[in-house]
């Protein structure tokens, strides 16, 4: 229960007092947009390494060196905790925008930093909102910025390994012909959901597969790339298992 409070205080504390931060950081953006893009992504990653220093987190890393730091990709994690949010920003190595849901913008300062860096906001009760956020990641890849989308739709609290995919959320890579990186997380929901409120340290397993190229699949394969990519983190999934 420490550790919650601690977390609660620093989100808070941060959120309070970064209220200048984003002012200059405003400022910044008039002259410099590209400086104000790296200043935020540094600040932001920062107080997501410390929030999980707090927890004790153990985090072991796989193929790190799949991800290509030389142009935008589309991350595909599984989604199972709130902390998968904090581990995966944390590793960007460049500029990445995450697709989050429609609700997250109404929390103020937040949802600022958010807009600050590029994530968006999907309402997938509101087809044409949801098709216009789309088109918006895929602009933002095209102007170089990575996207993060979760497939499953929702945090799995299922008990399952893994809810289906939905085949939407590949999209941006489809029309962008961006890779897709598939990122597979071990063991998430018992730092925080598995036992509401408390927070305990515990180890994660964090892998990078290998970079999708959709031109490289087949016809069927591309039809179903949701599935496919699904099929990856499933089997990583289930490899990790052991080591967590």
């Amino acid at each position: 229960m420490f550790r919650f409070i601690l977390i609660v205080i620093t989100v808070v504390g941060f959120l309070i007092l970064s209220i200048p931060i984003l002012i200059a950081e405003w400022i910044l953006g008039k002259f410099n947009p590209r400086a104000r893009d790296i200043s935020s992504l540094r600040i932001v990653q920062g107080v997501f390494r410390f929030i999980l220093l707090l927890t004790g987190l153990k985090l072991t890393v796989i193929g790190e060196e799949n991800v290509p730091k030389d142009q935008p990709v589309l991350y595909i994690p599984n989604h199972n905790s709130f902390f998968d949010i904090l581990i995966t920003y944390s590793r960007c190595p460049r500029l990445t925008g995450y697709v989050a849901k429609k609700s997250m913008e109404k929390i103020p300062l937040l949802s600022n930093w958010m807009k600050l860096l590029y994530c968006l906001f999907l309402d997938r009760d509101d087809i044409k909102a949801g098709l216009k956020t789309i088109l918006k990641g895929i602009d933002q890849i095209k102007s170089g910025i990575s996207m993060c989308i979760f497939p499953e739709g929702t945090r799995n609290k299922s008990g399952e390994k893994l809810l289906p995919f939905k085949e939407g959320s590949m999209k941006m890579a489809e029309k962008t012909g961006c890779p897709i990186i598939p990122v597979t997380l071990n063991n998430t929901a018992n730092i925080f959901e598995n036992q509401f409120p408390k927070i305990r340290p515990v180890h994660v397993v964090l892998e990078y597969g290998a970079p999708i190229d959709l031109k490289s699949l087949s016809k069927e394969e591309r039809k179903h790339v949701g599935a496919y990519t699904r099929d990856i983190i499933l089997a990583t999934f289930e490899k990790n298992e052991a080591l967590v």
